[in-house]
C-alpha cells in the first residue's frame, strides 16, 4: 500500500494561527490547501476525500481570530468548500470510512463558531453516499425540527437544519420534507431549495415553478428565486417563456458586460440588439449598457446609451482612444461627449489627468478627420459655458502653441497640482 500523505496544510492552519489582522494569508493558505488535496485526488481519491474533512476540520480552529468583517475571508472558505466537497462525495469510500468522514465533520460543525461550514451542511444528503445512510441523519434531527417550527414563539433554530434536510431528500422522503417545510411560519428560500429539488425529482415541474414564487418575502432573495425559476423553464425547452419572465433579472452581475453575455450565451437564439435595448429598458439607466454595447459592435446603440445615460467620462474616453483606429467617427462622437460630461461635473474623483486624457483622445480623432481646428473651437465653447477647473484646464490646453502640445509632461504636473488645490473632496 502507498503511504498516505502527511497534509503540509495541517501545519499551516493550526488553532489559532492567525491574528486578527490575518485574513489576507489565511486565504493564501487555503488556496494552497485546495491545490494540495485536488493534487492527491488525481491518484488517490479516498485520501483526498480524507483530507477534506481535515481541512474542514480545521476551518473553525485556524480561523477564529481573524477580524472576518471584509467578507473576503467568509467568501474564500465557500469556494474552498466548492472545489472540494465534490471531492469527498466522489470518493469510493467503504460505509465505515465515510461513516467516520460524517461523524468527523458533524462534530467540526458542531464546534464551528461562525457557520463557516454551511456548504457542507447543504450538501449532507450527497456526502451520505446511500439512502440508508442519509435517512439515519435524517432522523436524528427530524423530530427536534418538526417541533422547533411548530412552536409559534419565534427564535427557535436547530443547527443541522440543512443537514436534516438535505439526507430527506437524498433519503427520498420527499413528502416529508414538504410537510415539514410547510410548518415554517415564513418562507425561507434558503431552506426551501430543498423542496423545490424535491418536486423536481418527481417531475412535478409545474408545482415546482409554484412553489418558487410563493418563496419570495421581505429579505429573500429575489434573483437566486428568478435563476431557479429560469433554469426550470430551460430544460423544459420553455425559452421564451424563461427569457420574458426571468432572463434580465436571474443574470444580474456587477458589470453590465458581464449581465449581458451571460443572456447572450443562454439565448444564443435571441437578437443581441434587442437583449441590449430589453436590458436598458428594465433597468432604467441606459448608460450603464455602453460598454456592453460597444464590445458587441453596436456602436450606434452604444452611442444612444451613452447620450441618454450617465456613462462614467472615463469609460468614453478609454472607448475613444480604443476605436481611434477602428472607427474614428465613432471615436470623435465619444470624445466629445466624454469632454461634455467632464464639464457638466459628471464622474467621480476625475483628476487634471482624466481631463487632458479625454482631451488628447478627442482631438486626435478630429486630426484624424481634419476637423483640428473645428474640434479645438467646440472645446473652447463648451469649456467657457461651464466655467471652472476642468473649463480652465481645456481653455489653456487649446490655447497652447503647437510645440507645447507635443511636450505635455510639465503642463500636466501643473494642471494636476491646480486640480488638487481646488477641488480637494470633488466627487
Amino acid at each position: 500500500m502507498a503511504a498516505k500523505p502527511t497534509w503540509e496544510f495541517k501545519s499551516r492552519l493550526r488553532t489559532r494561527a492567525f491574528g486578527w489582522r490575518g485574513s489576507h494569508l489565511a486565504c493564501q493558505r487555503l488556496k494552497e490547501a485546495v491545490t494540495e488535496i485536488k493534487k492527491v485526488g488525481r491518484t488517490d481519491p479516498v485520501t483526498a476525500g480524507d483530507g477534506v474533512v481535515t481541512l474542514m476540520e480545521s476551518i473553525w480552529p485556524a480561523f477564529q481570530s481573524i477580524d472576518t468583517s471584509s467578507g473576503a475571508l467568509g467568501g474564500a472558505v465557500n469556494w474552498a468548500q466548492k472545489e472540494l466537497v465534490p471531492i469527498a462525495i466522489e470518493a469510493p469510500a467503504d460505509p465505515k470510512t465515510r461513516n467516520k468522514w460524517l461523524d468527523r465533520l458533524w462534530q467540526a460543525i458542531e464546534d464551528d463558531g461562525v457557520d463557516y461550514l454551511a456548504a457542507v451542511q447543504d450538501r449532507w444528503g450527497e456526502l451520505c453516499a446511500s439512502r440508508e445512510v442519509a435517512s439515519r441523519w435524517a432522523d436524528r434531527f427530524l423530530g427536534l425540527l418538526r417541533t422547533a417550527w411548530s412552536d409559534r414563539r419565534p427564535g427557535n433554530y436547530v443547527r443541522g437544519t440543512s443537514v436534516c434536510l438535505s439526507s430527506l431528500l437524498a433519503a427520498g422522503r420527499h413528502q416529508e420534507l414538504l410537510e415539514v417545510l410547510s410548518l415554517r411560519r415564513f418562507a425561507f428560500w434558503h431552506y426551501r431549495q430543498f423542496g423545490l429539488q424535491a418536486l423536481l425529482s418527481e417531475g412535478r415541474t409545474d408545482e415546482a415553478l409554484a412553489y418558487a414564487e410563493a418563496s419570495r418575502g421581505l429579505n429573500q432573495p429575489d434573483a437566486s428565486i428568478d435563476a431557479a425559476c429560469e433554469k426550470i423553464l430551460l430544460d423544459l425547452g420553455r425559452v421564451d417563456e424563461a427569457y420574458g419572465k426571468y432572463a434580465l433579472t436571474a443574470n444580474a452581475s456587477s458589470t453590465g458586460v458581464a449581465t449581458f453575455r451571460a443572456i447572450a450565451r443562454k439565448y444564443p437564439g435571441h437578437d443581441p440588439e434587442r437583449i441590449l435595448l430589453d436590458l436598458a429598458a428594465s433597468s432604467g439607466e441606459p448608460g450603464r449598457w455602453f460598454a456592453a454595447a460597444k464590445d458587441a459592435g453596436f456602436l450606434d446603440l452604444a452611442l444612444e446609451f451613452a447620450e441618454r445615460g450617465r456613462t462614467d467620462p472615463r469609460t468614453l474616453s478609454r472607448a475613444s482612444r480604443e476605436f481611434l483606429q477602428k472607427d474614428t467617427s465613432f471615436s470623435l462622437k465619444v470624445g466629445h461627449l466624454a469632454l461634455r460630461r467632464i464639464l457638466e461635473g459628471y464622474g467621480y474623483e476625475l483628476t487634471a489627468i482624466d481631463v487632458l486624457d479625454a482631451f488628447d483622445h478627442y482631438i486626435a480623432a478630429a486630426q484624424a478627420l481634419g476637423m483640428d481646428s473645428q474640434a479645438r473651437t467646440d472645446v473652447l465653447a463648451m469649456a467657457t459655458k461651464h466655467p471652472g477647473v476642468a473649463g480652465d484646464i481645456l481653455i489653456r490646453r487649446c490655447s497652447m502653441a503647437p510645440s507645447e502640445r507635443t511636450a505635455p509632461t510639465r503642463t500636466i504636473t501643473t494642471e494636476r497640482r491646480t486640480w488638487k488645490r481646488k477641488n480637494p473632496t470633488r466627487r
